[in-house]
C-alpha cells in the first residue's frame, strides 16, 4: 500500500437495503481529523492483514468529520464483504486516504449520473456535490425490483431529477431518452456492472456523444484467466512466469518484488505500473485511452503476447 493509512473507528451501522450495510467511520481518538474526500472518491479498507478492498465514499465534504461507505454482501467474495457486515460500533478499521479516478467535470453544462446496483454509492457522492453547488444534473438508477440502496436519500436529494427503473428494457429506454435529449455539452458518468457501462456508452455514441464526455467506473467480478506469459522486471533484475490463472500482480508478489495493490479488480488504479516494452491486453476501467500506451494495471491486465518488460 503506497497511500498513507489512517486508524478509524466505526461510529454507526445501518442497512441501506437488504444485503447492503452502510458504515459511518470517524478518525480514531487522538488521531488527526479526516482529510477531505473528493466526489467520486474511494478509500481502501484492510479487511484482513495485507488484503484491501476499495469502497466509494457516499458523502463528499471539504472538511468531513465522518466518512460513509456502503458494502453489498457478496456470497462469492474473497471475504471482505462478510467482514464488513460483521462490524459493529466501536470496531477499529484501517483505511487509506481518499483517491478519485471518477471525478465530476466542472465545465459540463449538465451532468447525467447513471447508477447500477451498488454503483449508486459513487453516484450519490456526485449528486450531493452537484446539489451543493447548484449544478444541473439528472440521476438514473437501475436496480432489481424491490428495495434499492440509498433510494430514500436520492429521492430527497434529487426530487424530479431522479429517474428510477428496474430491468434491462426499461434501462435501455431511459438511457435512450436521457442521452438523446441532454443539453449540448453534457457529460455522463456511469457506475455499475460492465453491462450497464457498455450499454450507456453504446447509446451515447449512437446519439453522437464524443468519448471525452463519457465516463465510467465499474464494479467487476474476478478477472478471467488468460494465456501464460513472461514479465521482466527491469529495476529488480528479475523475470517472472505468469500462469494462465494467475495475475501479474500475484506473480510479482510471489517473486518478492514490492508492488502496490488494493481492489484487485482494475477499478482503483493503485497498481498501475509503467510498461517499458511489450503489448498489453488491458482489462481495467481506470486508464484512459492515451494512458494505455505505456502503463497497465497489474491486477487484471495481461501481456498481449509472450512477454512484457515493466518498470519494477
Amino acid at each position: 500500500m503506497t497511500r498513507p493509512v489512517l486508524d478509524l473507528r466505526v461510529v454507526a451501522v445501518t442497512d441501506a437495503a437488504p444485503g447492503v450495510r452502510s458504515l459511518e467511520l470517524a478518525a480514531a481518538p487522538g488521531t488527526a481529523p479526516l482529510p477531505a474526500a473528493p466526489p467520486g472518491g474511494h478509500i481502501g479498507v484492510e479487511w484482513t492483514p495485507g488484503h484491501w478492498n476499495s469502497y466509494s465514499l457516499t458523502a463528499p465534504s471539504p472538511a468531513p468529520e465522518r466518512w460513509h461507505i456502503s458494502v453489498a454482501r457478496r456470497p462469492d467474495s474473497r471475504g471482505g464483504s462478510v467482514w464488513a457486515h460483521a462490524l459493529t460500533p466501536g470496531d477499529a478499521v484501517v483505511a487509506t486516504t481518499p483517491r478519485s479516478s471518477f471525478p465530476p467535470v466542472d465545465t459540463a453544462r449538465h451532468h447525467l449520473l447513471v447508477a447500477g446496483g451498488i454503483g449508486v454509492t459513487a453516484v450519490l457522492s456526485h449528486a450531493r456535490w452537484h446539489a451543493f453547488w447548484g449544478n444541473a444534473f439528472t440521476v438514473l438508477t437501475v436496480h432489481r425490483p424491490g428495495p434499492a440502496p440509498h433510494r430514500d436519500e436520492l429521492r430527497a436529494l434529487c426530487g424530479d431529477r431522479l429517474v428510477e427503473v428496474a430491468g434491462r428494457d426499461a434501462a435501455r429506454a431511459a438511457l435512450e431518452h436521457l442521452l438523446t435529449t441532454a443539453p449540448f455539452g453534457s457529460h455522463v458518468h456511469t457506475c455499475g456492472p460492465p453491462g450497464l457501462i457498455t450499454a450507456t456508452a453504446r447509446i451515447a455514441r449512437a446519439a453522437h456523444w464524443v468519448d471525452a464526455r463519457i465516463h465510467a467506473e465499474a464494479f467487476v467480478p474476478e478477472p478471467d484467466p488468460g494465456a501464460p506469459f513472461r514479465a521482466a522486471l527491469r529495476r529488480s533484475g528479475r523475470t517472472v512466469e505468469v500462469g494462465a490463472r494467475e495475475t501479474l500482480l500475484d506473480a510479482v508478489h510471489r517473486a518478492g518484488v514490492a508492488a502496490p495493490a488494493m481492489c484487485r479488480r482494475g477499478v482503483c488504479g493503485e497498481c498501475v505500473t509503467p510498461v517499458l516494452d511489450g503489448a498489453v491486453e488491458h482489462r481495467d476501467t481506470v486508464l484512459a485511452v492515451d494512458e494505455r500506451t505505456d502503463r497497465m494495471a497489474l491486477c487484471v491486465s495481461r501481456a498481449a503476447g509472450a512477454a512484457l518488460e515493466l518498470d519494477l
